[in-house]
């Protein structure tokens, strides 16, 4: 697998849909039914694709100080993949049902245990659907696979960091990929505090996306972060969401902008407002670019 690119194509993949040394996860998830995305696999998926739920296994189960997919144990973490037929050697493609937001999640945690040989679909199972790719129904039996961890703590930005902080906060540039709405604490359909951490900015993950669900070009990536994070590709930067989950999605699209991999606050939104003593910031308080209009 060629590492000029975290994104593959629909018709890439589908020219190496017959590689032994390819693995396929499946990621589809529905926040408001948690068995449809397992259902959704066992209807239909791409050939020789396994199933990894966001819940079970790509995070840990809730504690009362997490937020609400806190990372998965390395150990146990490690042994799914060995379960899901990935090694260390093993190239692998994670999708969702289109945007990316969930299986971004997948593509992240693969790489915090030292595994970079990981891409996403572009356009998910929608494009695979689209473009008439082959589907198949029921679970895949796949052989199992021994999978060594190396972890990269050093990608993960903890609570702990942010609240002994808070005036650091801006400093570490830190963009919430929640919608802007929930941004400002208008709405929250979700948590049950609203609002965004102080000094955190708003970046709403779809920027990244055409109107069909799709990633935009390389080169308006490219535009895109510019007007973000400048023009010095090595400056430190970092990502949050509601549970460190569409986060990811604004990692990929950063990274592949040719920045430098950010590090992901995993427990995020969820995590932050469990103790009420942490400062809850409401309004526009968002340094917003060019790209706010893409999503007016």
């Amino acid at each position: 697998m060629g590492q000029g690119s975290n994104l593959i194509s629909v018709s890439e993949l589908r020219s190496r849909l017959d590689d032994p040394g390819l693995r396929i996860i499946d990621c589809r998830f529905d926040l408001a039914d948690p068995s449809a995305g397992r259902q959704h696999y066992l209807q239909g998926h791409i050939p020789g694709a396994v199933h990894a739920d966001l819940d079970q296994d790509l995070a840990a189960p809730i504690s009362p100080q997490s937020g609400r997919h806190p990372l998965p144990d390395v150990a146990m973490f490690a042994a799914t993949l060995g379960r899901l037929g990935v090694s260390n050697v093993t190239d692998v493609v994670v999708h969702d049902a289109g945007s990316g937001a969930v299986a971004a999640r997948a593509w992240w945690l693969l790489r915090w245990l030292g595994h970079e040989r990981v891409q996403l679909l572009d356009g998910g199972y929608a494009h695979w659907t689209a473009a008439d790719g082959p589907a198949t129904s029921g679970a895949e039996q796949l052989p199992p696979a021994e999978f060594v961890p190396h972890s990269r703590e050093q990608i993960v930005l903890t609570t702990a960091e942010l609240a002994n902080d808070i005036n650091g906060i801006d400093g570490l540039r830190l963009y919430d990929a929640r919608d802007a709405a929930r941004f400002r604490g208008e709405i929250e359909p979700i948590d049950p505090v609203a609002g965004h951490i102080p000094g955190s900015q708003s970046l709403p993950y779809p920027v990244s996306l055409n109107e069909d669900g799709g990633w935009k070009s390389k080169e308006a990536l490219e535009e895109l972060w510019l007007s973000v994070l400048g023009e010095d590709k090595n400056a430190p930067w970092a990502v949050m969401c509601g549970s460190g989950v569409t986060a990811c999605h604004l990692a990929v699209s950063g990274m592949e902008a040719g920045y430098r991999e950010p590090r992901l606050y995993v427990g995020s939104w969820s995590e932050w407002i469990r103790d009420p003593r942490r400062p809850v910031a409401l309004g526009d308080g968002s340094k917003q670019g060019p790209w706010a209009a893409d999503l007016a």
